[in-house]
């Protein structure tokens, strides 16, 4: 769900008048005009792309540019925690109790994932725990609404034209309703959390009904959550990580994920497993993370670990996916 800064309009389906209003300030009349534009102009695209008139008309019936969408996509505060914060945070007790229940109530899902793609039940539930808290979470916001006002708005426009652009197409695929369609404030959809683009590359049916329904099928969102970290190079007989202990003197420099080496390298230059035991497999190849610096914790990371960054690319978010998948499985 990356975003790249751009000060870019839709220039297809802008108006002179459009871009003026970004230049300076308009009335709610001459706003509301543009953004009528606006939407028929994302409406003729759709329609040229072979979306069923019908489905727009419900999707695409917007009046005003939603200003809470606008306001938090330019509010987003800015948190600078360290790795022993975030961890607090985000694996709480309450996080890690709902988890355990609800993946007791779905392991027959978890299992048939697991068959169907390799790819282990803790990371398939640690993303769903932190994606949507197990599917209790996916946010208020109508995607449609949501990607209409982002690429309206001005800022980043080019990426959320896209995204709504596809967003339109699958609902055109008859997956979801649009009214249905909800997710985040920025256009992620679903209990997996996933924008458009996403969601046509990864998102499968696995409960077999014809539609890949992210938001109220968990056949589904396993399913789709599994195929993203299949296709993202998931290996099904090595773990994410593991805590482990280093020594003080390790320098930093011989730390961070492009540094791999053999856990038998490693275990030459004092690291152990977080019990002080050697590690089992010698031959295989990890880097360790020590995200908090010396006295802090120690992590060996392994490719699985680079396969979850591939659904959000931060270290500490990838950790706290295996960290909370090995809780609650």
């Amino acid at each position: 769900m990356l975003v790249r800064r751009a000060f870019l309009l839709s220039a297809a389906t802008l108006s002179t008048g459009a871009m003026t209003s970004v230049l300076r300030p308009r009335s709610a009349r001459a706003r509301a005009q543009d953004y009528a534009t606006f939407v028929a102009g994302v409406r003729e695209d759709a329609i040229r792309q072979g979306i069923d008139a019908g489905i727009l008309q419900r999707a695409l019936n917007l009046s005003t540019p939603n200003a809470q969408v606008i306001r938090l996509d330019r509010t987003q505060p800015e948190f600078h925690l360290t790795w022993a914060q975030y961890r607090q945070r985000v694996i709480t007790a309450r996080k890690i109790s709902d988890g355990r229940t609800a993946v007791m109530a779905q392991r027959a899902l978890l299992d048939q994932a697991l068959t169907r793609y390799n790819v282990a039940q803790a990371a398939i539930a640690g993303i769903w725990g932190l994606e949507s808290g197990y599917g209790a979470h996916m946010g208020t916001f109508g995607v449609i609404d949501a990607l209409c006002t982002l690429a309206y708005d001005g800022r980043r426009a080019k990426f959320f034209h896209d995204e709504l652009m596809k967003a339109l197409r699958i609902l055109g695929m008859g997956d979801i309703a649009p009214e249905q369609m909800i997710g985040s404030y920025a256009g992620a959809m679903g209990q997996p959390q996933f924008m458009p683009s996403a969601y046509l590359r990864y998102a499968v049916d696995m409960d077999g009904d014809g539609r890949r329904d992210i938001w109220h099928s968990t056949a589904d969102v396993f399913g789709s959550i599994a195929s993203y970290l299949s296709q993202s190079g998931w290996v099904s007989d090595e773990p994410w990580g593991q805590q482990v202990t280093v020594p003080d003197t390790l320098p930093q420099s011989m730390l961070g994920r492009a540094q791999s080496r053999t856990l038998q390298e490693w275990m030459n230059a004092g690291v152990r497993q977080v019990d002080g035991s050697a590690f089992p497999r010698t031959d295989m190849r990890g880097a360790i993370l020590r995200p908090d610096g010396v006295g802090g914790e120690s992590f060996m990371v392994y490719r699985n670990f680079n396969a979850i960054r591939r659904y959000n690319p931060s270290d500490f978010y990838a950790l706290a996916v295996g960290l909370l998948g090995n809780e609650i499985t």
